[in-house]
């Protein structure tokens, strides 16, 4: 049987398939996806850090840097592609694990910089090898399903992370939130362990010089490339809009003040609730028709935040972080078979130039914020998803 719209041939779904056509892969899949990005994002609200440390801000910055993911991505991906993955996933989640509990005994903010940078090390790990588990392991007929499954779970546990961390850390102090966040990665590792089902499709390649050289053929495939720009450009935008978006409702006319600033970013778990669905539409129409389908959305959500209307500003960023969202969900399906040679390392190199566009949106909308506000910055972060 054939993924629609990739080419992929499969087995017919059989017995032990039809095993993993149950509930339990996506929802395995769900918390390797929340257990691996609860701690991406926890520094983030933790701005006590600066007067602790007596650091600036750009110091202080260093904590939720992408570079290392950006950088430890092509790696970690090559690695995985030589390991079993059920085995892996595991082990790499408990990296991240004992990276944020490690964090907790920092003394200095080079230390607490140094455990940060081990998280994002391992983190790159967990997530080629998920995407190439869900292209070998699910039935050709839920492969949208479960990968949606999976980013349903790393935005619910970006954002949860971000939460508790400003939830604890008030009142039980900062090492105590690494604690709890290190802890609950360390009950998703041993829940994956338990119920994720062992992969058996996989060809783990032996070879050191064959995994970079399939990985060579990677950036040659037309198809891959364009599903990498595609990622880069949907992080910058959604990066961009993080950045600058709170400055746009904060001015006249709006004036909102910060209280109600926060909320904004509620769309974001209103816009997770679209995932599982945008995985549906993949196994209906293919991953890449699903992907073409889907890019359209964050430019039109872009667009509407300019108008003028506070609603109008909402509904835009709902439909931003929607149609974002539902393209993590068919660009990656699509990474896992349009680079089913090694899906790991083909997994490793989208992700490390999805972490390079978020690094961008961090700047060069900022170049446009200067020249003509949020228009300025909305127009060209639309125009990128284009």
């Amino acid at each position: 049987m054939s993924h629609p719209g990739s080419g992929m041939n499969r087995a017919e779904v059989g017995g032990e398939s039809a095993i993993r056509a149950n509930p339990r892969m996506r929802v395995t899949l769900f918390v390797i996806g929340f257990g691996s990005y609860l701690n991406l994002n926890a520094v983030q609200p933790l701005l006590l850090l600066r007067q602790l440390f007596r650091a600036s801000e750009v110091r202080v910055s260093l904590t939720t840097s992408a570079s290392a993911l950006a950088v430890a991505a092509p790696f970690a991906g090559v690695v995985a592609d030589r390991l079993e993955r059920k085995r892996a996933i595991v082990a790499a989640m408990l990296g991240v694990a004992f990276a944020t509990v490690l964090a907790a005994t920092a003394q200095t903010l080079g230390e607490l910089i140094g455990w940060c940078i081990l998280q994002r090390v391992f983190v790159p790990g967990v997530a080629a090898l998920a995407i190439a588990y869900v292209s070998e392991e699910a039935p050709a007929e839920a492969v949208g399903r479960t990968m949606a499954a999976y980013v349903t779970g790393s935005i619910i546990g970006g954002f949860s992370g971000r939460f508790l961390n400003g939830l604890v850390a008030p009142y039980w102090g900062w090492r105590a939130a690494f604690v709890i966040l290190g802890a609950a990665t360390f009950l998703g590792a041993a829940g994956t362990g338990w119920r994720l089902p062992p992969s058996t499709r996989s060809a783990p390649q032996c070879a050191r010089g064959a995994s970079y050289g399939v990985q060579g053929k990677h950036l040659w495939n037309n198809d891959l490339l364009a599903t990498y720009v595609i990622g880069a450009s949907l992080l910058l935008s959604l990066i961009s809009t993080v950045t600058y978006v709170n400055f746009y409702p904060a001015d006249p006319p709006f004036g909102l003040g910060p209280t109600w600033l926060s909320t904004l970013f509620g769309v974001y778990l209103l816009a997770a609730a679209v995932t599982p669905v945008a995985g549906r539409l993949v196994d209906r129409l293919g991953d890449r028709r699903a992907l073409i389908g889907a890019v359209r959305v964050p430019a039109l959500g872009m667009l509407i935040t300019l108008l003028p209307v506070l609603i109008a500003v909402v509904a835009g960023l709902t439909f931003l972080a929607a149609g974002v969202f539902a393209c993590q969900a068919a660009a990656q399906s699509h990474v896992g078979t349009a680079g089913r040679e090694a899906p790991s390392a083909a997994a490793g190199l989208y992700i490390s130039l999805f972490y390079l566009g978020g690094a961008l949106g961090s700047v060069i909308p900022g170049l446009f914020w200067s020249l003509a506000g949020w228009p300025g910055c909305g127009s060209s972060s639309s125009w990128c998803n284009c």
